[in-house]
């Protein structure tokens, strides 16, 4: 039986207010950061990476503060990025799909929706491809024609004991990832849910192609996890608070097969 380990790596951050992580905005106003990640995932011999985040020049862009480029955390707990054959897309936002160098080995997993949804109609309208760089978009398609996608439409099993399941919501093709750990159904919700708080309450984050898909994705994400406590969230910092370091020393990466301290 497959067992993996799961590290989530944060590269970057960006301070906000609650009332710009819920839709319709939060009564009790005040600093709700928000952090940035990447998650490893090994297991039998391979290394497999879920999404690519971002790069200094767009984190200046896009003003948010880079606190370790992806390649540098990952090469932290021992994971060289060129060496990496297998990276899952949960989408292509912008935070969560570009550094389009960083692994030139990789085939890339992505949803037949949301490669529908970001080369079509839709992003003719600025507050949808809002999320999205062009630069992001044209890197995939070139993927595409060197032979190194691979599409998935709906439910698959990458692996034994790792699969991957399409949401939409937040992203017309969202899609998150079920692991097999020590600890049991571990689900990885990327942009299923942002915050904790998200899915504990039923209250979207503000992007959503789909709220009504956001909201049943809350329940998906329940039913494929041993329990709620085994859903990590996007971007939330309590996960570095939850879950123990990777490394003891190692700041911005936590072992998620882990049991959380809290």
């Amino acid at each position: 039986m497959s067992h993996y380990e799961i590290y989530a790596v944060r590269y970057a951050h960006h301070e906000r207010r609650r009332s710009d992580n819920f839709l319709g905005g939060d009564p009790h106003d005040g600093p709700m950061p928000m952090d940035y990640f990447v998650w490893a995932i090994r297991g039998e011999g391979r290394t497999y990476i879920l999404d690519t985040g971002f790069d200094e020049a767009m984190a200046a862009k896009r003003g948010r503060r880079m606190l370790r480029p992806v390649a540098e955390g990952l090469k932290a707990i021992g994971i060289e990025p060129d060496s990496v054959q297998d990276v899952i897309l949960s989408h292509m936002h912008y935070d969560h799909a570009g550094n389009h160098t960083l692994f030139p080995r990789a085939r890339y997993h992505v949803q037949d929706s949301e490669m529908r949804y970001c080369t079509g109609r839709c992003m003719c309208h600025p507050h949808l491809r809002l999320p999205f760089e062009a630069e992001d978009v044209t890197a995939m398609v070139h993927r595409v024609f060197e032979g190194r996608v691979q599409f998935h439409d709906g439910a698959s099993e990458l692996a034994p004991g790792l699969s991957l399941h399409l949401v939409g919501g937040h992203s017309r093709g969202l899609q998150f990832a079920r692991i097999r750990t020590r600890r049991g159904w571990v689900v990885l919700a990327s942009d299923a849910s942002h915050y904790y708080e998200n899915m504990e309450q039923g209250r979207p984050f503000p992007i959503a192609y789909d709220v009504g898909d956001t909201l049943e994705g809350y329940e998906a994400m329940r039913r494929l996890a041993d329990t709620p406590a085994h859903i990590v969230p996007g971007h939330d910092p309590l996960v570095l608070q939850r879950y123990p370091a990777a490394i003891p020393g190692l700041d911005g990466v936590a072992r998620l097969d882990a049991e959380p301290m809290a």
